[in-house]
């Protein structure tokens, strides 16, 4: 392997999921076998969780599912208890789908010993627990992880499953930014009827149908990975970002990378610089004004945007080609439907 390819982002991903795995199997492990001591008795199975907590590192919520995915448990969590959750059914949720996934896949091929588990270690595999991938958290709406554990009883009958919640920004991740590879890339943009202004209407791209995800993903970067300045081509869904740690050089990112919140594993964390004009609390809702200007109604919309932290500004290009660069307040202030009148 040469070192751009040992640096590459798919790489640097797959470390970081890889030290995240070893760092979580063991305890969790432990504490599927405290629950499947206990099982079925709610108090107790809540006094291990409460027991192991300060033992998963980085954790943000412990719980327990049942086969179907209803939670079993209150949450645990650093406060203690919070048990508005039990009964929760999880099972629409994406962790939870891909641990139900793999449990139906073991259990069809446990009497063959065949099971495809990562390895924590060389000759030893991390059996029963997945690190799910990365997505959206419902209330936060930042990018989020979550470890499940299988539990079993004594004869290896699945009973049901531990669930351990981390925010990615929470995690121990990469102290280097990784390298750009450099080979030609090609993106096409918005496929217009004629050349006509009345006919160019807005065709939906891949980004507009992952918008939500890729501004959480966006926004996380921003305010937590050392990005400070970044364009978002809707239209051809794709974005170029520009890092503190290597300021000289810009990354490009497709849609396919925008939509997965793995990503940000891939990037070191770094405080929100003291220098910059942006406001953190105001990052957000400027993602969701360039969001409400993507999807205007008719022939005038918003093709790509930007948004640099230490300068302030916002650059917006529409549909007729006209730019704008405005400052990131009165960008906030201003009437959206005043860009139709320029």
């Amino acid at each position: 392997m040469t070192a751009l390819e040992d640096s590459s982002l798919p790489r640097r991903v797959f470390q970081q999921r890889a030290l995240l795995t070893g760092l979580l199997y063991e305890p969790m492990r432990r504490l599927a076998d405290a629950c499947s001591r206990v099982w079925g008795d709610r108090p107790k199975m809540e006094t291990a969780l409460s027991e192991a907590f300060s033992n998963v590192p980085y954790c943000k919520f412990l719980y327990v599912l049942d086969t179907r995915g209803v939670q079993i448990t209150s949450n645990i969590s650093r406060e203690g208890l919070l048990a508005e959750h039990f009964g929760r059914d999880r099972s629409d949720r994406p962790y939870v789908r891909e641990a139900l996934l793999a449990a139906e896949y073991s259990n069809k091929y446990r009497e063959a010993q065949y099971q495809q588990w990562p390895y924590i270690r060389e000759g030893v595999q991390a059996v029963d627990f997945l690190l799910c991938e990365a997505y959206i958290s419902l209330h936060a709406l930042r990018p989020s992880l979550t470890a499940v554990q299988f539990v079993r009883d004594t004869d290896g009958t699945l009973l049901g499953f531990i669930g351990a919640d981390f925010a990615l920004r929470d995690l121990p991740q990469a102290g280097e930014i990784y390298e750009e590879p450099r080979y030609p890339r090609r993106f096409e943009g918005d496929p217009f009827i004629s050349d006509t202004a009345d006919t160019k209407m807005r065709s939906e791209s891949k980004m507009d149908r992952h918008l939500d995800t890729v501004l959480s993903v966006v926004e996380e970067l921003i305010l937590v990975h050392g990005v400070y300045h970044i364009i978002l081509h809707f239209s051809s869904s794709q974005a170029i970002l520009w890092v503190m740690d290597d300021p000289y050089r810009y990354r490009l990112l497709t849609i396919d990378e925008l939509i997965d919140p793995n990503i940000c594993l891939a990037y070191p964390k770094r405080p929100y610089p003291d220098e910059a004009v942006v406001p953190q609390q105001e990052v957000r809702k400027i993602l969701s004004n360039l969001r409400t200007l993507r999807f205007m109604q008719g022939i005038f919309y918003l093709r790509s945007g930007s948004v640099n932290i230490f300068n302030g500004t916002v650059g917006l290009t529409f549909s007729s080609d006209c730019s704008h660069y405005i400052s990131h307040d009165d960008f906030l202030k201003r009437d959206h439907t005043l860009w139709n009148n320029g």
